[in-house]
């Protein structure tokens, strides 16, 4: 039989994290909103879980090897707490994941130290791209190879921290075929543009950037010559995307049901009226099944087996569930839903924007 109970790791990780969540994340989460900046403390205090040092194997500085499970499972309460700053806290993440999966032994030694240290690291990486029907597997940025080097044309937007990053992984076609390059900050040709203004999120800090003829050493092609494998790096970007969702969602649901339960109106309180339970209702039983699609996809990932299926239905699921759920609990809370005092306008703001960041998230 299958067992659901987390190790007793699992358990310990994921009660450190919500505990970060609860007493950090929760506390300044609309003053990052409104400043449209995380605290650089709450950073560091985040940094200090050592959650991407975890996912990272020992003989590269880390203590651990990578989950897809054990992350959704953390992932959801950090999206509990906010998803701005989970987002600012996971750009990391961006660069050093697809290094540990696919990098060559070179490129792992050289790069993954630096993500078990004791600073957050300045590296993201640039895969979305400003065009209206953006695919992961269709990009407009080029690779070309000139003799020993790579040239790298092309735009992106959604780039998290872009302005202080040492370090872009650019996804870019080469030969009709998605891959990665690992591209200096410094480089010549690298231009970070304006911020892009968001509709939620707005904690988290996202530039467009020009990558014109960056010239690059062939070795930084990620993979050397085998490259990557663009579908693989979705499933793990789908599966964190549908974890963080069931943990705003969740965190929407409970502020409602809390509301509900003690908002009173013609003596007694609105829980008690079918239209509001059954809805509540409705948002629990939504936010459970996309909550087991995600462990699903993340199972099958961990065991070796294909996962693409599972973690694109989960991702797909967890899109329309986030945003119902997110609309529900500003249903629940009548006209309080729009008001800002409460954090139910946030979430259904930062739920929308789930849709539009596939393959820009993972952990």
């Amino acid at each position: 039989m299958y067992s659901f109970d987390m190790t007793p790791e699992q358990k310990m990780l994921v009660d450190t994290v919500h505990r970060y969540a609860e007493k950090n994340l929760r506390a300044i989460y609309r003053e990052a909103e409104e400043s449209k900046h995380v605290p650089e403390k709450v950073v560091q205090m985040g940094w200090e879980l050592g959650l991407l040092p975890g996912l990272i194997d020992a003989q590269y500085g880390g203590y651990g090897e990578y989950s897809a499970l054990t992350s959704a499972l953390y992932l959801e309460e950090m999206a509990w707490g906010d998803l701005g700053v989970t987002l600012h806290l996971l750009t990391p993440n961006l660069f050093a994941i697809p290094i540990a999966q696919f990098g060559t032994d070179q490129q792992k030694a050289q790069y993954l130290s630096m993500f078990c240290g004791d600073s957050f690291p300045r590296a993201t990486a640039a895969m979305i791209e400003p065009v209206v029907q953006f695919d992961p597997a269709e990009l407009r940025t080029t690779a070309e190879k000139r003799g020993d080097e790579y040239v790298i044309n092309g735009k992106k937007t959604y780039v998290p921290l872009a302005k202080q990053a040492e370090l872009f992984l650019v996804y870019a076609q080469e030969n009709g075929a998605t891959q990665a390059f690992i591209v200096p900050g410094n480089a010549p040709g690298v231009k970070v543009g304006k911020r892009v203004k968001l509709m939620g999120v707005q904690a988290l800090e996202l530039y467009e950037v020009d990558f014109e003829n960056v010239a690059i050493p062939r070795a930084n092609r990620l993979g050397g010559l085998k490259g990557i494998r663009i579908q693989r790096l979705l499933t793990l970007s789908r599966i964190t995307l549908g974890a963080l969702a069931v943990g705003v969602a969740r965190a929407a649901y409970e502020y409602a049901l809390n509301y509900a339960k003690e908002r009173v109106a013609f003596g007694e309180p609105i829980a008690h009226r079918q239209s509001i339970a059954f809805m509540l209702a409705n948002m629990r039983i939504e936010i459970e099944a996309t909550r087991l699609m995600v462990w699903e996809a993340a199972y099958k990932y961990d065991a070796g087996e294909d996962a693409t299926k599972a973690a694109y239905l989960a991702k797909m699921y967890a899109d329309k569930m986030v945003l119902e759920v997110t609309d529900g609990a500003v249903q629940v809370l009548g006209g309080h839903g729009y008001i800002r005092d409460h954090p139910v306008e946030l979430w259904l703001r930062n739920g929308r924007g789930f849709a539009t960041l596939d393959g820009a998230v993972v952990a």
